[in-house]
This record gives C-alpha cells, structure tokens and sequence, in this order.
C-alpha cells in the first residue's frame, strides 16, 4: 500500500491483497467481540418499554474489550469509594450500548468499503473518520493482546512469538498516520 492521498473532496489509497485480508480479518474480529458484548447485555423490560436501552453495569473481563470500554468514571484503583462504584456502574449502563452501536457502524463502514481482494479504495471525509476510528480500536485491541508499552522496543526478536504481530501494529499505526495527513492537507 502507498500513503493515503487526497484527491478532491476524498481520500483515495490502494490496498494489496494480502493488506485488505489483514485490515478486514482484524477489524472482523474486533467487530464479533463488540458485538457479542452487545448481546450478552441484559434485557430490561423498561428498555422495550421506553426505548431507552442498558448496558451491563460490570466492565468486561477480557482486558481487550476492557480497553475498549473503559470505565466511564475515573476510580481509585486503590481504594474506590461505593459511591463511585455505582457512579461508574451507571454510567456504564446508560451509555456503553451507544458506544458500542458506534464502533460496530464504524468497523462495518470499514468492511464495507474495503474490496475483499485489495484494490483502490476512495473515501468520504466521513467515510473516512469512521476508518480513522476502526483503525484505531483495532490498533488498541492488538496493542493490548501484544502488551504494548513505552518500553517495547520497535522489534523484538524473531523468536518472540509477538514479532509478527507487532509489526502489524506498526503498519497499522503508519496507515492511520497517512489517512490522519491526507485529511489534514
């Protein structure tokens, strides 16, 4: 793949074959595990009545969607207080189903104007933005499952079984990198 470019009002960038898979495989994935969040949330019978639906009142288990989803409300790793324990627990329950509605639509748009076999790619500004946010969580998701910290070299050696992935991650960094500049030119 070349740099994103601007061309008009769009973004235009062409991807091999072996880079759609990546980028589409990936973004699946992160896709599926938003999704069956979505569904393992409780139903609430106000919920069908109002339209105002909920969301689980816990973080999820798994430290990638728990990256995902951050608590909405700043604790005290230490020491929270009840108080804010609940504060948390309900802000999780008012608003993680719309962020969730949010990054599902974005990694749709993504697998939707993402030719499964490569080729030339010509976005929207908002088409676009919805890349730069599904890149984004994908970038999370695979830096969490890789550990990615300040203190990660660049590379790490071949027989690290996290070599390949991470430079995956650093291609990923680099291609949201060149969408961010072609947007801002």
């Amino acid at each position: 793949m070349k740099e994103w470019r601007r061309r008009g009002g769009s973004v235009v960038a062409t991807f091999e074959q072996q880079e759609a898979a990546v980028v589409r495989g990936l973004v699946s994935q992160v896709e599926d595990m938003l999704t069956a969040r979505a569904e393992d949330a409780p139903q609430d019978e106000l919920a069908e009545l109002t339209g105002i639906r909920t969301g689980p009142s816990e973080g999820p288990d798994d430290p990638v969607l728990g990256r995902l989803l951050p608590d909405f409300h700043k604790l005290d790793p230490d020491n929270p207080s009840k108080e804010d324990l609940d504060s948390a627990a309900a802000l999780r329950s008012l608003h993680e189903p719309e962020l969730l509605d949010a990054k599902v639509g974005v990694a749709r748009q993504v697998l939707g104007t993402l030719p499964p076999d490569g080729g030339d790619i010509r976005l929207t500004f908002e088409e676009a933005d919805a890349w730069l946010s599904a890149l984004n969580d994908v970038r999370l998701a695979l830096g969490t499952a890789l550990d990615v910290t300040d203190d990660l070299p660049d590379e790490l050696p071949e027989s690290d079984p996290r070599a390949p992935h991470l430079g995956v991650y650093h291609w990923l960094t680099w291609v949201q990198d060149t969408l961010v500049r072609a947007l801002t030119e």
